[in-house]
């Protein structure tokens, strides 16, 4: 995916601006699913979640490649928030599509990084091919959610991890475009280590999971999980292929799985997670007699949630997306 020099001019680039994230291996946890439990704590970036990371690399890279025309780009929400975070960083102005039914936390984040926000569509990818549209329309440059310069930054958090935890047995990391789990085995890979890497999606958004079975990638109708950093409908080729020769296996994992494991974190480590944030943790559990007593590392993605639908989960309840 990248050489030891790209990586350490990345690593330079997300070192101005962020300082390495904790990864904690927390006692609780470790008790209640009998293994050796590390978190990666990419809720404690700047933004709340690890897209920053990647944001800011390419970005900079745009800039050096003297690509300042402004970006547009469509998200969710946590990418939507790395663009304009790193955008602003480099004089470049940054338009971000979000479909209409989107996080009205994440919305107000996106904003207040002065990100221009066009809400449209009925999910991500409805909204991706708008900003298709509008790119063309705007003459800006579209900013995709998975590229080879994004990937390079987000692996930083990866090499923090193995720095800290060294040889992990196993890690689980959850896929909505896959440049966070891309980034775990390019790191990997780079490092000579023999971890194997899990991929997580939700079963209401399991287009990865379907392209691994079929060799191929696979696009789904639709997705219904609330768990918005993985409703991904269709994959993205170059991710699809670099995880599908990089993991050992996907892992599909219910909604009511996820906001058990959101539960959990706030019990066992007093951190807020949001779906995708839990997802690693909900395959863990999921997986947990294969897991005894071994070392293993779960990425805590994110921590951006909305506090009402926050409220309802820590009340013993699961959101509903339809």
């Amino acid at each position: 995916m990248y050489t030891a020099q790209e990586f350490e001019q990345a690593a330079n680039i997300v070192y101005e601006t962020l300082q390495p994230t904790l990864q904690h291996n927390w006692p609780l946890l470790g008790g209640e699913l009998g293994c050796e439990v590390w978190v990666k704590h990419e809720n404690h970036t700047p933004t709340g979640a690890f897209k920053v990371r990647g944001g800011l690399v390419h970005m900079r890279m745009r800039k050096q490649r003297g690509e300042s025309n402004g970006v547009i780009t469509a998200s969710t929400g946590n990418h939507g928030q790395s663009i304009p975070f790193a955008a602003a960083r480099e004089g470049v102005p940054a338009v971000i599509v979000v479909p209409v039914n989107n996080s009205r936390e994440k919305n107000a984040a996106m904003r207040a990084l002065g990100a221009e926000l066009v809400e449209t569509g009925h999910d991500f990818d409805a909204a991706r091919i708008e900003m298709g549209r509008l790119a063309q329309e705007r003459n800006l440059d579209i900013v995709p959610s998975f590229h080879r310069e994004l990937v390079m930054g987000v692996s930083t958090y990866a090499h923090e991890l193995f720095a800290a935890a060294g040889e992990l047995d196993t890690v689980y990391v959850p896929i909505g475009m896959g440049s966070g789990c891309c980034g775990v085995i390019a790191a990997r890979d780079m490092l000579g280590l023999k971890t194997e890497i899990v991929g997580v999606v939700a079963e209401r958004a399991n287009a990865y999971a379907l392209s691994c079975k079929a060799g191929k990638p696979v696009e789904t109708n639709a997705v219904t999980t609330f768990a918005e950093g993985m409703a991904v409908r269709v994959p993205h080729p170059e991710a699809f292929e670099y995880i599908a020769a990089g993991v050992s296996r996907i892992v599909e994992i219910s909604d009511e799985a996820i906001a058990e494991a959101m539960r959990l974190l706030f019990h066992a480590t007093h951190n807020i997670a949001e779906g995708a944030g839990a997802g690693a943790l909900a395959a863990l559990a999921k997986e947990r007699d294969t897991m005894s007593g071994r070392r293993v590392g779960v990425i805590l993605t994110g921590g951006n949630i909305d506090t009402d639908r926050y409220g309802l989960v820590l009340g013993g309840g699961t959101p509903r997306t339809v």
